[in-house]
C-alpha cells in the first residue's frame, strides 16, 4: 500500500506476475498509536476471506502511520481484489490444442455393450475411429427388452449377510459351502435378481425395462424445449 494525492493505493502482485491496483480517496489522519495502527492496517489488508487469493506478505510504503477507518480499508481491498481478478482473466491464454497422435491409439475393447452408453452417431463414430467394431445401443435407446444389469455397485448384500466367499476363505468347515444365489431384492412390488462378480467385488442388480418405458419414445424422439428464464414471474 502506498499514498496518492488525497488517498491510498493498494497494489497487488500475484505469483503469476500479474499486477493491478485500486485507488481510494480517503481522509488520512495521523495515528495516535503508531504500532497498533500499523498492525491493524496489515491485518485488514490480509483478510482475503473466500477469495481465490492468499496474502503472502503486506508491504506499507507510507510516509507515517495513519489512522484509516476499517470500512474504508475493506472497500479498497474489495476493489483491489476485483481489479486483480479482471487482470487475471485478461491475461489468460487458451492453451494450444494437443497434437493428434499418429498412429491413432486403439481402444482396448473391440465390442461394447449397452453399458458404454453409446447413444448417438457422434459417439458411435468416435469408437469406430479407434477400433471398436461392435457397439450395442445405449440403454436409453429402449432396445434392451430382456433382463440386464440395471445397477452395478460395490455395496454387496452377500457381504452384508456374511455370505461372502472371501470371508469364508480359510475358515475350517465353511470353505466351499457358502451359497447365496439365487438372491432377490424386493422393492415394493418390484423384484430384482442379484448376481455377484467376486473378482472385481461387484453386485449386479438384474431386471427388465418396464413395459410402459419400453413402449414410449426414446429421449431423442422428444422435441427439445430450451429453458426460458424470466426476470419476473410470467403472468398466467
Amino acid at each position: 500500500m502506498s499514498e496518492i494525492e488525497g488517498g491510498l493505493r493498494l497494489a497487488l502482485h500475484d505469483e503469476d506476475g500479474i499486477e493491478s491496483h485500486a485507488d481510494a480517496i480517503i481522509a488520512l489522519q495521523p495515528a495516535r498509536e503508531a504500532t497498533q495502527a500499523d498492525a491493524a492496517l496489515r491485518a485488514s489488508l490480509a483478510k482475503l476471506g473466500n477469495t481465490m487469493f492468499d496474502a503472502g506478505s503486506v508491504t506499507l510504503n507510507l510516509s507515517q502511520p495513519w489512522f484509516v477507518a476499517a470500512s474504508a480499508i475493506n472497500a479498497l481491498r474489495r476493489d483491489a481484489i476485483a481489479a486483480q481478478e479482471t487482470a487475471r482473466l485478461a491475461s489468460w491464454q487458451r492453451p494450444e490444442r494437443a497434437q493428434v497422435a499418429d498412429p491413432a491409439p486403439v481402444y482396448p475393447d473391440t465390442q461394447l455393450s449397452y453399458l458404454a452408453n453409446v447413444y448417438n452417431e457422434k459417439a458411435r463414430g468416435f469408437y469406430h475411429k479407434y477400433g471398436v467394431q461392435l457397439i450395442d445401443a445405449a440403454y436409453e435407446s429402449h432396445q434392451e427388452a430382456g433382463d440386464v444389469s440395471l445397477m452395478i455397485t460395490k455395496h454387496c448384500l452377500r457381504f452384508s449377510f456374511n455370505l461372502c466367499p472371501k470371508q469364508a476363505k480359510g475358515v475350517q468347515g465353511v470353505q466351499g459351502q457358502v451359497r447365496a444365489e439365487p438372491m432377490t431384492l424386493v422393492s415394493g412390488e418390484e423384484k430384482y435378481t442379484l448376481k455377484f462378480d467376486c473378482k472385481p467385488c461387484e453386485m449386479h442388480i438384474i431386471g427388465a425395462m418396464k413395459p410402459n418405458i419400453l413402449n414410449s419414445p426414446p429421449p431423442s424422439a422428444i422435441p427439445y424445449s430450451p429453458l426460458v428464464f424470466h426476470r419476473q414471474r410470467p403472468r398466467a
